[in-house]
């Protein structure tokens, strides 16, 4: 186990916990009663100047001598200024706030009053220590060039960036939003499995663990989907699930390992009303949480007025690489087109792989949006509905905002026969190597066998989402403890 390593500083404080203890004074304290938060009496001082309110948080800063001085005291609703006197407060209590360091948690009494430079302030008449503080604060927390040191210490980031507090309660607010918009809908609640004896629902590599009383191999679920319509076989017709999904996969500012979706379903209804139900619902918690459907991302504007436009996957294909896949009706001719782009192939794609792939590496980060681009290769959905005009692509759309796919769905294959295929055709991609490729699900064909209804089915990651109404860069920005390398 490597030695931890502290500054002179962490080990001046210790030393002031033993000097506290020595006078009586305990330096982590029982419970303070709180009157009031900062940022209510900031921003209602006409109601409670002259009163007396109680407060709780961390000293942020501090300055002064002599025989006064002024601090500044945060909590999660903001800060206020704090004024105390020796006069007021007495020898001995002054004496013990002079060695208060800035990161010490303290509850302080007093009445409001604002100074002459007009800061509203309190005027302390008694306080507390609540928790000493060993560590101190960075001062300049984001001149540091460790930036990813903000996300192995999210707690430290947040006491000293307000700014990225913001980004957490308004991704809280989002969460709270969808789920009552859901709800208003008709829509039910649920919890489904996390861990998964067959990973599917997703083209992606599994967490695996090993359950040792059943001694069995289990999965980190890589979607919600395939146990949602179960339930929509059983009969609820309406029916979310908002929680973590776990993949595998490479970490970026798009991808975390560990993420959020909602993934939503109704009966009789399909990819057309999933677009509907996806743009009214981004758009209300736009309009909910920031008061606008004009917003700003990375400088750029993004207009989530409605209706957003549809496009067809193909002729953004022809639109931004000038391949038309229509004239190229088969597999070889697709793999040429493939070579001659400077694309690795491994010699074994489908006409519909390509197409996907040619999407994927030349148009996506292309798509400001917000966009629904729909009817994709069946290869690349094997739970999504056939077109009935062209069987070789799919009722599936996935939705683009600022060069994002943030959400993706499908009207939902019922066909247990054609669902059999399709996973057939994916055990044989897993025996080729392709680790992402779906499992056989013998369960969820037995619930299809039972008979589902036409069914509309639609996921949105959260994280995406909030990212984009945060303007935030990286997605380590909106979740609150990212997956890390740990350090030795």
């Amino acid at each position: 186990m490597s030695e931890v390593h502290h500054s002179d500083e962490f080990y001046i404080r210790q030393k002031k916990i033993a000097e506290l203890r020595e006078k009586g004074v305990e330096p982590y304290g029982d419970k303070y009663e709180v009157t009031h938060q900062a940022g209510e009496i900031v921003g209602n001082f006409a109601e409670l100047e002259d009163k007396i309110v109680s407060v709780s948080g961390r000293i942020v800063s501090k300055r002064g001598h002599g025989k006064a001085a002024f601090a500044h005291l945060q909590d999660m609703s903001g800060r206020i200024q704090l004024y105390i006197r020796q006069d007021r407060v007495g020898e001995e209590e002054y004496s013990l706030y002079k060695t208060l360091d800035v990161g010490d948690i303290i509850g302080a009494t007093g009445e409001v009053f604002k100074t002459k430079t007009g800061e509203i302030t309190i005027n302390i008449s008694s306080f507390n220590l609540l928790s000493k503080s060993l560590r101190p604060l960075p001062e300049k927390w984001h001149g540091l060039k460790d930036v990813e040191l903000r996300y192995r210490q999210r707690y430290v980031d947040l006491i000293v960036n307000p700014a990225v507090r913001e980004v957490f309660i308004t991704r809280s607010k989002v969460i709270q939003h969808i789920r009552e918009y859901l709800n208003r809908k008709g829509f039910l609640e649920v919890e489904t499995p996390v861990m998964h004896s067959v990973a599917g629902g997703a083209s992606a590599r599994p967490f695996i663990t090993h359950h040792n009383a059943l001694d069995i191999d289990l999965y980190l679920r890589i979607a919600t989907e395939l146990h949602l319509k179960r339930l929509v076989v059983g009969g609820i017709e309406k029916v979310f699930e908002l929680g973590r999904i776990f993949r595998n996969e490479g970490i970026s500012t798009n991808h975390n390992p560990e993420f959020t979706t909602v993934e939503i379903y109704q009966t009789n209804a399909d990819y057309e009303d999933m677009m509907k139900l996806t743009e009214e619902l981004v758009a209300s918690v736009a309009e909910e949480i920031l008061g606008t459907l004009k917003i700003s991302y990375g400088g750029k504007e993004l207009d989530l007025s409605l209706p957003w436009p549809r496009r067809d996957l193909l002729d953004i294909v022809r639109e931004y690489t000038g391949v038309d896949f229509e004239s190229i009706p088969d597999d070889d001719g697709a793999r040429r087109v493939a070579l001659q782009k400077g694309l690795e192939l491994e010699g074994n794609e489908s006409r519909g792989q390509i197409i996907f792939t040619f999407f994927e590496k030349f148009c996506e980060d292309r798509l400001w949006g917000p966009l629904f681009v729909k009817k994709y290769p069946v290869e690349v959905s094997p739970l999504a509905r056939r077109c009935s005009d062209d069987p070789r692509y799919t009722c599936r759309f996935e939705t683009f905002l600022a060069g994002k796919e943030i959400a993706d769905a499908f009207s939902e294959l019922i066909d247990p026969f054609d669902q059999r295929a399709r996973f057939e055709a994916q055990v044989k991609m897993r025996a080729a190597g392709d680790e992402e490729a779906h499992m056989m699900d013998e369960d969820f064909l037995t619930a299809l066998e039972y008979g589902m209804p036409p069914t509309g089915g639609l996921g949105i990651g959260i994280d995406r989402l909030i990212m984009i109404l945060t303007d935030s860069p990286s997605i380590r920005d909106v979740i609150l403890f990212p997956t890390m390398r740990p350090r030795v």
